[in-house]
């Protein structure tokens, strides 16, 4: 083999390394690690069950469309199929509204493109720079006693210049702005699950408050219906003043609470309205809160593996993917560079004359620049970007141990939530029942009006409870969709049984 062929085979050799050490992420939750725990079988578990069970089977209970309960599918970036379980196709419009309306996804799209165009400007040193130049000039030279020159030159030449990636500075740099575009994507897809999340709790709050109001209302109603029969009673004088007196200042209690739940509404809206990038105006509705609550069935567990998905998680193991690449940018920085340049063209003293056959020049130059003292700068740059690369590292693990914590945190919130709902249905079937039996034994005259004043008093502030403990079983549900990165799969689900 001759020398050149050696010295290029060597070359050729070289531009194929990369210095500086490759991502290799390890694994950041063990495959059998689960997300929450399956509940116990101790008696207080046993009678929520019970409790739930017995509201399925009441009759005398408030009537509810029940909707069979059907497992989350995997989802779209816009977080589909999590709002085709709801079965509200007025939340999957308003879902789709906010996707392409909102401000701030509209900003991190932005970004998307900015980070796209820098993964190009990355790349670019890898092929060689051509630039075409053109100069006109007038010169005067002195060559020793000869008599000054004087001469005009027109120039038109190609230059080439390359720096060959030899110990793959540039390669390197291509693979961090690429965990930068991905680092990006995951803040993208965080704003879209925030947006989902926030979409869909604003809109679940608004239905509950619709729930309160039309709470508000019927006792309101009752409590006239009261009032009256207790005016009628006085006027025959089977009961005295006080008791229309205290009726009359219990009607004010539901009017009081449905004029606040008529503000709170409102704002509520105004929220929303900012979340679909659109001036306040009237958020159409679609199925009450109960109908669903019964579409929602979540497990007591799930596999830890759904978090590698989450945004953050996500975020954290491109920027620990990035701060590994730029070890190899800063350690090549300290080894010599090797570069080209060339220039091809022609010049001559006048316009005409440039597209001759005299006038051609042209330069091949291949160089070398070896940094030889620096003041410590380059070494130190090195000794930085792995101090960064160990921050990355303990990062990307810490955002790992936080995901790990809010979706076990968030799946307990699920089931603790469902458990108080089933609780609340108890409390206020048999206080509905506790109200009617009062109205008939006062209607009789067998009991005074302070039994139908605490059956009401009870009733109706059972009845919010319950309506919030709905929310919040809802809005546990959503806390869960947001901490698993997305919803969970059939396979997960399965698993969690």
């Amino acid at each position: 083999m001759s020398p050149r062929v050696s010295t290029l085979a060597v070359a050729l050799l070289a531009a194929g390394c990369a210095v500086g050490p490759s991502y290799h992420p390890g694994q950041a939750v063990p495959p059998e690690t689960k997300v929450g725990a399956a509940r116990s079988n101790d008696s207080v578990a046993a009678f929520f069950d019970s409790l739930a069970a017995a509201r399925g089977r009441d009759t005398a209970a408030a009537p509810a469309q029940v909707i069979p309960t059907k497992p989350l599918m995997p989802d779209s970036l816009a977080g589909a199929g999590w709002m085709q379980l709801f079965r509200d196709s007025t939340l999957v419009g308003l879902v789709r509204t906010a996707l392409v309306q909102n401000r701030d996804l509209q900003t991190a799209m932005g970004r998307i493109r900015e980070f796209r165009a820098e993964v190009s400007v990355a790349k670019a040193p890898l092929y060689p720079e051509l630039t075409a130049n053109g100069s006109i000039s007038t010169n005067q030279v002195a060559i020793g006693a000869f008599t000054p020159a004087s001469f005009d030159a027109w120039r038109i030449t190609a230059d080439v210049a390359w720096e060959l990636d030899f110990w793959g500075k540039t390669r390197r740099g291509v693979e961090a702005a690429r965990a930068d575009l991905g680092s990006e994507e995951a803040a993208q897809r965080a704003v879209v699950l925030s947006l989902v999340s926030d979409v869909a709790t604003g809109y679940l709050s608004l239905l509950e408050l619709d729930q309160e109001r039309a709470i508000s209302e019927r006792t309101l109603a009752s409590r006239k219906s009261t009032l009256d029969l207790a005016r009628h009673r006085f006027a025959q004088g089977l009961t005295s003043e006080l008791d229309v007196l205290q009726f009359e200042a219990q009607v004010a209690v539901p009017a009081a609470a449905l004029a606040a739940t008529e503000r709170l509404r409102a704002q509520q809206e105004h929220q929303l309205n900012q979340l679909l990038g659109e001036a306040p105006t009237t958020i159409p509705r679609g199925g009450s809160l109960q109908q669903v609550l019964s579409a929602v069935a979540v497990p007591d567990s799930l596999p830890a593996s759904l978090l590698a998905r989450r945004p953050d998680v996500l975020q954290a193991e491109r920027a620990y993917a990035a701060a590994t690449a730029r070890i190899g940018v800063a350690q090549a920085a300290r080894l010599p560079t090797i570069s080209i340049t060339g220039s091809y063209g022609t010049q001559t003293s006048t316009a005409g004359g440039l597209f001759g056959s005299n006038g051609e020049i042209y330069q091949a130059l291949a160089g070398i620049s070896v940094p030889v003292f620096t003041g410590g700068r380059l070494v130190n740059e090195s000794h930085a970007a792995r101090a960064r690369a160990e921050q990355a590292r303990s990062q990307y693990e810490q955002s790992v141990l936080v995901a790990l914590r809010e979706a076990s945190d968030a799946l307990v919130g699920v089931r603790t939530a469902r458990d108080q709902v089933a609780a609340q249905e108890t409390q206020t079937h048999a206080l509905r029942q506790a109200l009617r039996l009062a109205q008939l034994r006062y209607q009789t005259g067998i009991a005074n009006y302070l039994e139908v004043l605490e059956a009401q008093r009870s009733l109706f502030e059972a009845e919010l409870a319950l309506s919030q403990a709905q929310l919040e079983q809802l809005s546990a549900a959503v806390e869960l969709y947001w901490a698993l990165g997305g919803s969970w799969t059939e396979a997960a689900n399965a698993a969690g049984h």
